[in-house]
């Protein structure tokens, strides 16, 4: 048998369909089970255990309904029985239909219901990880037990440092640049035999240059943004001590590796995205605002994301301390 599952499109979300991936393993052991991903996340797919085929696209190359027709299409030789569908866009329908798999399972919407066998509803109050799993759920008429998110760094080399990250892919996700900047000094003084790493992707460099400016303890601060690959950045967090993160995909990322992983919330609603496995997490919300969590991408009301700027200092010092007396 042989099995293709289309990916979601976000880091965070890649990492929390490792728990579907391997319950598909689980409920078909002999099957092959291959996935379709976009390329600049590939290599996480790279970590993910018990893939037979990564199948990457480049969306630039592949626009559009007939650009998903298109790559579907170049994998019809592969000859699917079953097609998973993770994301619920129209796309990612067009896509598994093209592929030519006899049965096409997962959520739609925009009208990717025609071109599925079986249509799944998407259950509610839910965390990501189990609407994925909900899939098969439906599909096989039977639980899934299990549940776990996982990835396998390529390499785990204690580093003893406290890894943060500052950003996210939404606005309202990321830190205030002036709580940023007390933060980090709070926490250079506060940890005096502590080093810490900041990450982050290239397009963050300016954000986190700026949280740099006039930091104290500066010898006791690396910055690693830009300067890793997604799998280097795994091995990082593989080795760390901890990870201070926003809701973002490396939260996901090192809370995969078992990483103690502390992650402040506002926007997002962390019953729905937080870090999947409940071993050495701790999440923090300021909880002051009626309007949290909000789920936007922007602070339509204050500007900046007000529920970030509340976080109380000592809740994240105390959850930290926890974390590196136990390490």
């Amino acid at each position: 048998m042989k099995i293709l599952i289309r990916l979601p499109n976000w880091l965070g979300d890649v990492v929390m369909s490792t728990a579907f991936i391997g319950a598909v393993k689980q409920l078909y052991p002999m099957a092959q089970v291959d996935v379709i991903i976009k390329k600049e996340l590939s290599p996480v797919a790279s970590l993910i255990p018990g893939l037979t085929q990564i199948h990457s696209f480049l969306k630039e190359e592949y626009n559009g309904l007939v650009g998903a027709y298109r790559y579907g299409k170049s994998l019809r030789t592969e000859k699917y029985d079953l097609f998973f569908n993770l994301p619920d866009s129209l796309s990612s329908a067009v896509m598994g239909k093209a592929t030519n798999a006899k049965q096409r399972v997962g959520f739609s919407k925009e009208g990717g219901f025609l071109l599925l066998t079986k249509v799944c509803k998407r259950p509610k109050n839910a965390h990501r990880v189990d609407e994925y799993l909900s899939i098969l759920e439906q599909f096989n008429e039977m639980p899934v037990t299990g549940r776990k998110v996982m990835l396998n760094p390529e390499t785990r080399e204690p580093n003893k440092l406290v890894l943060l990250n500052f950003n996210s892919e939404a606005e309202s996700r990321r830190m205030p640049l002036d709580k940023g900047r007390a933060l980090l000094n709070l926490l250079t003084n506060t940890f005096i035999d502590v080093k810490f790493g900041l990450i982050g992707a290239p397009k963050d460099a300016i954000f986190l240059e700026q949280i740099l400016v006039n930091a104290i303890n500066q010898d006791r601060i690396e910055n690693y943004t830009g300067k890793t690959t997604l799998v280097t950045l795994t091995s990082l967090m593989a080795g760390a001590k901890v990870l201070l993160t926003t809701d973002s995909g490396p939260a996901h990322l090192a809370n995969s590796l078992g990483t103690p992983v502390i992650a402040l919330f506002g926007a997002g609603n962390e019953h729905n995205t937080a870090p999947y496995n409940k071993a050495n997490l701790t999440v923090l919300r300021a909880g002051q605002l009626n309007c949290e969590p909000c789920v936007r991408n922007e602070c339509k009301l204050y500007g900046i994301p007000k529920c970030m700027e509340l976080l109380d200092d000592q809740r994240i010092i105390n959850a930290l301390s926890l974390y590196l007396n136990h390490a």
